[in-house]
C-alpha cells in the first residue's frame, strides 16, 4: 500500500473533527504517504519525546494541534496543515495560498478553531480505531 511514507501527522485521537482530517487525508492520499497516530497513544507520545517535545499533561488532556512529523522536523498549527495540504498534492495544493497571510494570524485562526472544536464538532470517548485494511497506516 505505502509507496514512500516519509510524514507521520499525529493529532487529537477523541476529536471529531481531528478524526474527520484523518479520514479526508485518507481518502485523498492513496498513495499512502502519511501515517497517523494519536497524540494520546504511547507511540504518539513516543514520538513527540524523541523529537524533543515530551507533552504534558495538559497537553494530553487537550491536544491544541495537528502536528506533522516529516524529514525529522516537527510542524504544528497551520505550518502543518498546509504542509500536508502540499503534500497531497492537486487542488489541495492552492492551500499554499494560506501560507501568503502571516503566520500569527493563521496561527490565531487555528487555535480559535482549536478552541472551540469539541463545542462545534464534539469529542469521543476513546480514539477512533482504523478499520483492519487502514491499520497498516497507524503507528
Amino acid at each position: 500500500m505505502a509507496t514512500s511514507v516519509t510524514a507521520t501527522i499525529l493529532f487529537d485521537g477523541v476529536c471529531n473533527l481531528c478524526n474527520g482530517f484523518v479520514q479526508f487525508i485518507i481518502r485523498h492520499d492513496p498513495q499512502g504517504r502519511f501515517r497517523f497516530a494519536a497524540l494520546q497513544s504511547e507511540t504518539g507520545q513516543a514520538l513527540l519525546a524523541a523529537h524533543g517535545q515530551p507533552p504534558t499533561a495538559a497537553q494530553l488532556a487537550s491536544p491544541d494541534s495537528v502536528i506533522l512529523l516529516e524529514g525529522g522536523q516537527l510542524y504544528s498549527h497551520s505550518a502543518a496543515v498546509l504542509r500536508i495540504a502540499r503534500r497531497l498534492g492537486g487542488p489541495w495544493r492552492l492551500a499554499a495560498v494560506g501560507g501568503l497571510l502571516p503566520q500569527r494570524w493563521r496561527d490565531g485562526l487555528y487555535r480559535f478553531v482549536a478552541r472551540h472544536r469539541y463545542r462545534w464538532f464534539g469529542r469521543q470517548e476513546s480514539c477512533w480505531l482504523p478499520t483492519p485494511e487502514l491499520r497498516a497506516r497507524f503507528l
